[in-house]
């Protein structure tokens, strides 16, 4: 428990300063300031621009490091991540579709989208797949969902449309409002919840399925769980923030030495650490202050990739 409070008072901290840091200088304080116009400015700078942005990037971080710790535990595969198996890019090429034809239904068509992955993974995972067969399985399906996503940008009616997706498959939580956390936020945390729920059976899966089936759990409904968990917290977050991968990976494999493996503590440590990963990322990239921003999902795979590389090797080693 002491973890989990050190992480919630760390990423609390993160948050003040996310909120403190812009290029108008601005420090939260001047909400208060007895200068109306400064207190005004003040508002809209910090709460409508810093505030959303802070809050966005907590949630989807917190989606993206739980979904990778029950994903990793489900298939009982060191390398599963939303990112890795395709999940994220599926979810964001049911957002460009639902985009591309003019739906009012991008968050609908991120869910969906994850939601068609993770089955297609668990239905390989039923067959007792190897962990390579489901790594292959999911770039098979993350190059997949590349290529249409290419395809719906080549077919673009606009050059301004084309623009508009492409900078928003690279994964930012800049220049978001309320309005992109309040449409992803119930879906969120009904996928946390969700999610959050498959941590007993987890716990028994990582003795065996018939271990599990012997300790009375339902296996189907378990793996039911984490792909309605996963399809919604991920689906949601990918919808608004485009994709960002490689903290449902990293997080989990930082945490278990510290945590244990046990799901009571693993999951929510994961939920917070996926929040300070993504949230410190955002943080380092405004404070370098280049002409033009990194965006947040270049950032990750600059970071992530490395850290993929090595766990490969060590498994090969391990072989």
């Amino acid at each position: 428990m002491k973890i989990l409070a050190a992480m919630l008072a760390l990423l609390i901290a993160l948050a003040a300063v996310s909120s403190g840091i812009g290029a108008s200088h601005l420090s939260p304080s001047a909400l208060w300031s007895d200068n109306h116009a400064l207190a005004e400015l003040a508002r809209q700078v910090v709460v409508d621009i810093r505030l959303p942005r802070t809050v966005l990037a907590i949630l989807t971080g917190a989606s993206l490091g739980l979904a990778g710790a029950v994903l990793q535990g489900l298939l009982r595969n060191p390398l599963a991540d939303p990112g890795i198996m395709g999940i994220s890019s599926t979810a964001a090429l049911g957002s460009v579709i639902a985009f591309y034809f003019g739906f009012n239904l991008v968050v609908a068509g991120g869910v969906l989208g994850s939601l068609a992955a993770v089955l297609i993974l668990v239905t390989l995972a039923g067959r007792q797949t190897g962990t390579l067969t489901l790594l292959l399985a999911g770039m098979a399906l993350s190059n997949l969902a590349i290529a249409l996503t290419s395809l719906a940008l080549n077919l673009a009616p606009s050059p301004m449309a084309t623009y508009e997706i492409l900078f928003w498959l690279l994964g930012s939580v800049a220049d978001r409002s309320w309005h992109h956390v309040t449409i992803a936020l119930p879906l969120m945390l009904a996928g946390w919840a969700v999610l959050g729920s498959t941590g007993k059976g987890l716990d028994a899966l990582a003795l065996g399925e018939e271990v599990a089936h012997s300790l009375g759990i339902n296996l189907i409904r378990l793996r039911w769980s984490a792909v309605a968990g996963t399809a919604l917290a991920v689906g949601a977050a990918v919808s608004v923030t485009g994709s960002i991968g490689f903290i449902g990976l990293v997080v989990p494999h930082l945490l278990r030495p510290l945590v244990g493996h046990r799901s009571a503590r693993l999951l929510p440590a994961c939920a917070l650490g996926g929040a300070i990963l993504l949230l410190a990322a955002d943080i380092v990239i405004r404070l370098l202050s280049l002409t033009v921003e990194l965006k947040l999902g270049v950032a990750t795979a600059l970071l992530g990739a490395p850290f993929l590389l090595v766990k490969v090797l060590r498994m090969r080693e391990r072989e």
